[in-house]
């Protein structure tokens, strides 16, 4: 089986950078948590200390430098060097990173560098538009999905074990206001793509999701 190129798309909490980046292993391929990009842009926004607009999002991407380095069965990021992996998924940073992929300068220097990660095949990237506008002739497309109410609760999981406090109902309607904005944006929306296969993880355990990817693959 030649090196292929996998793309899978899906909205907040579906799970995507989980089941992905497991597939990607077991392939041995290179995962791209595009997610994560725009957490780091989002991140060194926050580090200014000033009013998050949208002149300061464009000013701070201008000359960011976005690199992520899969070792040690762990995807890490830097910014401009520095390694902010754990950094980047603070609810302060989540609450801005819709803001910032709406915005068309951060997507094209986002979808650049994404590029140019996939050219020699052998690449496993998730995020909202990676078959529809990233990778359009991606070998495999999936749109992962699953209901709010599990969406929340998978969150909710995650977020306690990291010792945040965080109340279920509020998650529920940060996701659905953030489904609401990333398939509203006006550029690359949420979106299947045409020649996506859908997958419903709703009832799906990780194991299953990942076998359902590999098949897919195979």
């Amino acid at each position: 089986m030649g090196k292929l190129v996998v793309a899978i798309d899906g909205p907040a909490g579906a799970g995507k950078s989980t089941v992905a980046r497991i597939a990607a292993e077991k392939l041995g391929y290179t995962y791209i948590d595009t997610g994560a990009m725009y957490r780091a842009v989002a991140w060194k926004v926050l580090q200014t200390g000033k009013a998050v607009t949208d002149a300061l999002i464009v000013d701070v991407v201008k000359d960011i430098e976005v690199l992520l380095e899969y070792k040690n069965d762990k995807t890490y990021v830097y910014a401009d060097g520095q390694d902010i992996t754990g950094e980047i998924r603070t609810p302060e940073v989540t609450g801005i990173v819709s803001q910032v992929a709406a915005l068309g300068p951060v997507r094209e220097k986002m979808v650049d560098l994404q590029r140019k990660m996939a050219e020699k095949g052998g690449v496993l990237m998730d995020g909202r538009d990676i078959a529809t506008n990233v990778l359009p002739n991606a070998d495999v497309k999936l749109f992962l999905t699953a209901s709010i109410e599990e969406r929340a609760r998978r969150r909710f999981k995650e977020m306690q074990e990291k010792g945040y406090d965080v109340k279920l109902e509020e998650l529920q309607a940060d996701i659905a206001a953030r489904d609401k904005a990333d398939s509203e944006r006006e550029i690359s929306p949420l979106v299947q793509a045409e020649d996506a296969e859908l997958l419903d993880t709703s009832d799906m355990s990780i194991d299953q999701v990942v076998e359902a990817i590999l098949a897919r693959c195979r």
